[in-house]
């Protein structure tokens, strides 16, 4: 049985190009004639519309995925909104002390107002003097 050689499907503008030019064909005929299909053993041609359609996607250029996170992982999109726990505590998530570039030891000021809670980053030159004012008191 003589192996059939691999068909590279289009990619690109090539890809927008002939997607065009087959404008009044199927959209399964688009596919094939753009060479997203695979031949099985037993010589049936199936057609991979999903490779078809992301490479259509991907050709004019649009996004669908967010941009990745620094760690590669999904998960959850900060709401920018949280609530007090059982416990009385309020948490702010990795989301926002990410997107901050905070990093463990890093202190904040606590202003409470009568419906709002400001937190204002303590610069660490501002830490030293502190420390020193509480060395003297």
């Amino acid at each position: 049985m003589p192996k059939l050689k691999k068909i590279e499907p289009l990619l690109g503008e090539e890809l927008l190009k002939k997607v065009k030019e087959l404008e009044s064909e199927s959209k399964e005929d688009k596919a094939k004639k753009c060479g997203y299909y695979t031949v099985t053993k037993n010589g049936i041609e199936r057609v991979n519309m999903m490779k078809f359609l992301n490479a259509l996607i991907d050709a004019e250029g649009i996004q669908l995925d967010s941009t990745p996170s620094a760690n590669g992982r999904g998960g959850r999109s900060a709401s920018y909104r949280i609530s007090v726990q059982s416990n009385g505590n309020l948490l702010i998530g990795s989301a926002y002390t990410k997107q901050m570039n905070l990093k463990p030891g890093d202190e904040f000021l606590i202003t409470l107002g009568k419906k709002h809670i400001r937190l204002k980053q303590v610069d660490p030159e501002d830490r030293e003097d502190d420390e020193d004012i509480d060395a003297t008191a």
